[in-house]
């Protein structure tokens, strides 16, 4: 079985700790799901300065692919965080960098190349959205991350995502389980074929229009910091969902998705004790940290 990560890297920078990690919702879990034993690949545009390449280089050493990358002039994406009591805070970024600015799109050469994968990941982050009916119609499954935020939940772009993905993943941390459940059935009707929703210390929720199957959080008593718990869980349940022969074609039985929920929270609890996405941490140059971007 093979995934694919397809869209943003970013650099993580502590401000606290003065370190850069290697990040991105779509790398994260291509990176997630060669930890738990499948083939994985990362497919994006790296920045042509040196922050492009400590992800390139970072991304690699984990055992993803990308050769089939791309690498355009231009800055890398950061973003800037903090860790308080364990838990990430995030500060602001420089809007993605050439990444987002000028996303890959995929010709015939890389979608033949796509279509080798069993499951394609993408993200709000990635700029992908104009690619999905492509993704959709090759074959693999696709899954996409809806992160938290209010322009993701807009009628607009939910119709552009939902019909051409076979798992939404969705952070719902600060809603009730009620406006979950609600929002997670409005994803499914409007074409996602299975909907997760992740609420941090209170577990997570998955919906497929028939089934709608809860789970409880493993409690993490001294978190590192919760940097890629939500990505681990998308991953940990994903893989969890193929090894159990879900296929584009299928829904997974109940007791597949009740064991989904099981793997994708052991995943994230794991993941709460890894510095940054997945390691790979080093100190911030001086050069590329301006005294503005500093924590005081």
């Amino acid at each position: 079985m093979r995934v694919l990560g397809f869209g943003d890297n970013i650099v993580d920078r502590f401000v606290d700790r003065a370190v850069d990690y290697p990040g991105g919702n779509s790398v994260n879990v291509a990176v997630y799901a060669r930890r738990l034993g499948l083939e994985a690949a990362y497919l994006g545009v790296f920045g042509d300065d040196d922050l492009g390449g400590f992800l390139r280089e970072s991304i690699a050493a984990q055992g993803v692919a990308v050769g089939r990358c791309v690498v355009r002039p231009g800055e890398s994406g950061v973003s800037h965080l903090r860790v308080d009591d364990g838990d990430r805070v995030f500060l602001g970024w420089n809007g993605g960098g050439v990444t987002v600015r000028e996303p890959l799109a995929l010709d015939g050469e890389l979608l033949a190349y796509v279509s080798s994968f069993d499951l394609v990941h993408s993200s709000v982050y990635s700029r992908s959205e104009s690619e999905l009916p492509r993704l959709a119609g090759l074959g693999p499954l696709v899954s996409f991350d809806l992160s938290s935020e209010e322009e993701f939940r807009t009628s607009s772009y939910l119709d552009r995502v939902c019909p051409h993905a076979d798992l939404v993943l969705m952070s719902c941390s600060h809603l009730t389980e009620a406006d979950t459940r609600t929002l997670l059935a409005d994803v499914v009707r409007r074409g996602a074929r299975l909907a997760l929703a992740t609420r941090g210390v209170h577990g997570a929720i998955a919906h497929d229009g028939r089934v709608t199957v809860g789970a409880a959080a493993r409690q993490v008593r001294d978190p590192v910091d919760t940097m890629g718990c939500g990505d681990a869980f998308l991953a940990g349940f994903a893989v969890s969902l193929l090894r159990g022969g879900w296929t584009r074609g299928g829904a997974p039985a109940r007791h597949l998705i009740e064991r989904a929920l099981r793997d994708g929270a052991a995943a994230a609890y794991e993941q709460c004790l890894v510095e940054g996405a997945f390691g790979h941490g080093r100190p911030v140059m001086a050069s590329m940290w301006p005294a503005s971007e500093r924590e005081n």
